[in-house]
């Protein structure tokens, strides 16, 4: 399998930075870029920030610059509760065609879709579990359920307009687990769960570790077209109540329950409208179609049920006991390259990471006719190319200041090189002075030591860029501090 390119839409919501996070410790993903409009929720290693929202001029761009060829979009909003329906639409039904009109005609090769068994519905005829190939018995009831419809029937045509990427879309059963927050776990940390009367529905689960599971599953695998994604076993409603270690009460009327659940609004508990659906006649979803493509749950529905029961036994004792994380650019550039950084967490990579080997090779590639370095070089001798033409720069410059200072005239320039030879070393660092401080970081973990040593030199005394700088010397300090441990 080649190392992988990845794109994650909706890097600050829970899912997208979960999944980030999952995707850092696979050594065949090289790259990891995640965008959004807000700042990632969770700390990262090796993901690529980049503030934009859903606007397909700029991801495209961000697709083609970065030769990304596997796109996850995490961002669908599933539970209306969350914000306001204008707002859901937009997100769930224009942002998804957005990014797929990023995507066509790319160098992608993967889409997936994380999507929702709401697709389904809830209605008393529905079958006791739906498979992949079943559609929607009933038009959509709810803005959330239409908007899912629309998000999914964009996807499937995006599909069938480019056969050459590889099409995943993976429709999630009610999630529960620790740190998950939806309205069903909102509902089961009351003391007392309001059910309808008359009706106990049956209930599938997945736990929040298997969802994370699932979606690099379809990253890493070969999974086309759609999969239904719940653990194994159905639960009544009562049942789950009972596991939760909770009281159920049917305070909701059989009829008239949506007055019942916006008087229960202005009491502080929001039953969206998609929930008091599955509150009436519940939803099962057939798992075997992902299940034999190689995927294994970690959790039945119980045991979700019951890992979500320690928690709330545990929380409060354990609330409060861990900071929340921030995202702060400074910071975190300071974590990756500040010279004063000794924990070895960060001391433990002295040489480039896989995402940023594949960067180099990129960026070096990209700029070979720039720096006049022959296309088919390594890596390492792209980077040792650039540190050669600043050494020898630096070399040139002392020597014509020394000239000059004897004989009392101008220093000398270097003498240009016929045409038919390779750029000169001041050629070549005159278009080092073009790259962008990113793309020379990206060369500096494939430098030895005195290379990084006149590198920094000829930066100190041309643009003294304070980003490569800080690198340099955080390669350098990181060095030493690996040799002296």
């Amino acid at each position: 399998m080649p190392p992988l390119r990845v794109l994650i839409t909706g890097l600050s919501t829970y899912w997208g930075g979960r999944l980030a996070q999952a995707l850092e410790e696979d050594e065949r993903v090289e790259a990891i870029i995640g965008v959004d409009n807000r700042d990632p929720t969770r700390e990262l290693d090796r993901t690529e920030f980049v503030r934009v929202g859903t606007q397909h001029a700029l991801l495209r761009r961000i697709v083609e610059a970065a030769e990304i060829d596997t796109v996850i979009d995490s961002r669908l909003v599933v539970d209306s509760v969350t914000t306001s329906s204008r707002k859901a639409h937009e997100n769930n039904v224009i942002g998804t065609m957005n990014i797929l009109a990023a995507c066509s005609g790319s160098s992608v090769r993967r889409f997936v879709f994380k999507s929702s068994a709401h697709y389904y519905g809830t209605a008393q005829d529905d079958p006791a579990f739906f498979t992949e190939s079943m559609g929607r018995p009933h038009p959509p009831k709810t803005r959330i359920e239409r908007d899912i419809v629309e998000a999914e029937a964009s996807v499937r045509d995006f599909a069938e307009k480019n056969p050459q990427v590889t099409t995943t879309i993976m429709r999630f059963a009610n999630v529960l687990g620790p740190d998950v927050k939806t309205s069903h776990t909102t509902l089961f940390s009351l003391p007392v769960v309001p059910t309808i009367l008359g009706f106990d529905p049956r209930y599938q689960f997945v736990h929040e570790d298997d969802v994370v599971a699932a979606l690099a599953h379809a990253v890493r695998s070969d999974t086309p077209g759609i999969y239904n994604v719940a653990a194994d076993g159905v639960l009544a409603l009562t049942e789950v109540i009972d596991l939760l270690g909770k009281q159920w009460a049917p305070l909701l009327p059989p009829w008239g329950a949506g007055v019942a659940a916006a008087a229960l609004r202005r009491l502080g508990l929001s039953i969206p409208p998609e929930m008091l659906g599955q509150l009436r006649f519940g939803r099962g979803l057939d798992n075997r179609k992902l299940k034999a493509n190689g995927f294994r749950y970690r959790y039945t529905s119980r045991e979700a049920v019951a890992a979500l029961a320690e928690h709330m036994r545990l929380h409060p004792v354990m609330r409060g006991a861990a900071e929340p994380y921030r995202y702060e650019r400074e910071v975190e550039d300071f974590l990756r390259w500040s010279p004063h950084v000794k924990s070895p967490a960060y001391r433990a990579q002295p040489r480039l990471s896989p995402a940023e080997t594949g960067e180099l090779a990129r960026l070096a590639d990209a700029h070979a006719e720039r720096t006049g370095i022959p296309g088919g070089a390594s890596p390492l001798e792209k980077a040792e190319s650039l540190a050669r033409a600043a050494r020898a720069d630096e070399e040139d410059r002392d020597e014509a200041s020394s000239l000059g200072a004897r004989e009392g005239m101008e220093a000398p320039q270097p003498a240009n090189r016929p045409s038919s030879e390779p750029a000169s070393n001041g050629d070549a660092i005159e278009r080092y002075d073009d790259l962008e401080p990113e793309e020379v970081v990206a060369l500096l973990g494939s430098m030895e030591r005195d290379d990084l040593l006149a590198l920094r030199d000829h930066e100190r005394a041309a643009a003294a860029r304070p980003r490569i700088l800080a690198a340099i010397d955080g390669v350098l300090a990181r060095r030493e501090a690996a040799q002296r441990g």
